[in-house]
């Protein structure tokens, strides 16, 4: 390679290797934050629960610290609707597989 075609080589590797520090550093700021979506403490989805084809009710809390609520949303394609508003409470607990709950009712039925 010669002298006039290795200095843009140069700059097009030094560019690429920069690529990956700026989004590292971006990741790492507020503004990145934001953009990404894991701003932590200002919305967070708490629990949702499909209720048809692209339909679905959300639990999702909004604020922080004192501040906190809880939105209660219907969310369709077109639209997002406050159902209601809540205080925050504790965590809502995992959804118990059916294979649990149809053992839980043959307990009971037997005894």
């Amino acid at each position: 390679m010669n002298a006039s075609g290795l200095l843009p080589f140069l700059w097009f590797l030094a560019i690429v290797a920069m690529i990956p520090v700026a989004l590292w550093l971006l990741k790492r700021t507020p503004y990145g934050r934001a953009m990404s979506g894991t701003s932590p403490g200002l919305l967070r989805v708490v629990a949702q629960l499909p209720t048809g084809a692209n339909q679905r009710v959300l639990i999702v809390e909004v604020g922080s610290g004192d501040a906190r609520q809880w939105l209660v949303l219907g969310v369709t394609p077109q639209q997002i609707t406050t159902l209601h508003t809540l205080a925050p409470q504790a965590e809502p607990p995992s959804p118990a597989s059916f294979a649990k709950l149809l053992g839980q009712k043959l307990e009971r039925s037997d005894a």
